[in-house]
């Protein structure tokens, strides 16, 4: 019986191999899906096990220099994502209705190929968004507290191989923020995104990539504002349309492949994706629906004042009080017991999802 089940899915799992496109086997990643697939599990066995164990008794990473160019890279990488779409077919050739994926080799057909790798490689630099929150607690207060050599190398072969978002959740130690949605979005979606890639490179089932790709410039540029400091968080006023701008992109991509039902006829060569494209776009907009309403309705994830005393002899600065007077209540060393600053702005950036 389990040899049996056995055998048909390795049928199924060749069946499915020939029929990825030939002009993605040189790319990266894109030989073997078993690359891949060990890149994520090792992903989750990280932000869910060794992640958390090797942080448990150190302080968090301060990686704010790392955190700001890691998001407005991934701001321009976005951007340039976007452009290469549009030439590649939603600005020149697509009608934005029912448009089949070229298999040719005609430089548009390779553009195409070129940028559908592209934004699925981008899927996996963003992992390191979870490890980060776990290790940019370890505050480096002086050049001797910076960790170990081997600690640094791990870092730096999960910056290149992990995601770099996902990454910085965990040395950060923002446990809280690796949530379900979090972890599955980070790791299930990039597995699905390599067989839509490899099998169907372009065509209607690109938009709601496209579509991804321009959320996360804004997203990005909200983190990489975020990460800068206090003195940025008067241009971040439009926090609370984040969420909301998710929603309208699982709306638009639903909508869109929701036309593919009602027409006559439609030369895409992979219907299967349009189904899973529909169910996904359904399934987080149901999340992200009630990580809404428990953000923002509930206010779960508001952010929370800090009354504890400052440390070390550092006036933490005023603080308002229930009755709206401020107090500056020095104590025997000298500390205020005003809430301090978060320099880094974790404590605005990722209380949105990321999708």
């Amino acid at each position: 019986m389990l040899q049996d089940i056995g055998d048909r899915a390795m049928g199924v799992y060749e069946y499915l191999l020939k029929g990825t496109d030939p002009r993605l086997w040189s790319y990266p990643l894109m030989g073997s899906p078993v690359n891949m697939s060990a890149i994520l599990l090792t992903y989750i066995f990280f932000v869910l096990v060794a992640g958390p164990r090797f942080m448990a008794n150190r302080k968090p990473f301060q990686l704010k220099e790392a955190m700001i160019t890691y998001n407005f890279s991934m701001v321009a990488l976005n951007a340039f994502i976007v452009y290469e779409f549009l030439m590649s077919g939603w600005a020149t050739t697509y009608t934005w209705r029912c448009d089949a994926v070229d298999y040719s080799d005609s430089p548009q057909g390779l553009r195409m190929v070129r940028v559908a790798w592209l934004f699925l490689f981008s899927k996996f630099i963003e992992l390191l968004d979870t490890v980060t929150l776990q290790i940019i607690s370890y505050r480096f207060a002086s050049p001797q507290s910076f960790p170990p050599v081997h600690v640094m190398v791990i870092m730096v072969v999960f910056d290149m191989f992990l995601s770099l978002g996902q990454v910085f959740f965990v040395l950060r130690k923002k446990h809280g923020q690796i949530t379900f949605l979090h972890v599955f979005h980070h790791s299930f979606m990039p597995w699905t995104w390599w067989w839509g890639v490899s099998l169907a490179p372009g065509g209607i089932g690109s938009f709601h990539a496209m579509v991804n790709c321009i959320v996360h410039v804004i997203m990005y540029s909200y983190y990489g504002l975020s990460a800068a400091g206090p003195r940025f968080q008067k241009f971040l006023w439009w926090k609370k349309y984040m969420t909301a701008i998710q929603l309208v992109q699982f709306v638009m991509v639903s909508l869109h492949v929701t036309q593919y039902y009602f027409m006559d006829s439609c030369d895409y060569q992979v219907p299967l994706f349009i189904h899973l494209i529909w169910m996904y776009g359904t399934f987080f907009f149901v999340l992200f629906s009630n990580f809404w309403y428990q953000a923002y309705v509930k206010g779960k994830r508001l952010p929370k004042q800090d009354s504890k005393p400052g440390l070390n002899g550092k006036a933490n600065g005023t603080t308002m009080v229930a009755n709206g007077k401020h107090h500056k209540k020095g104590n025997s060393n000298g500390t205020s017991n005003g809430s301090s600053h978060n320099e880094n702005g974790s404590a605005y950036a990722g209380k949105m999802k990321k999708s």
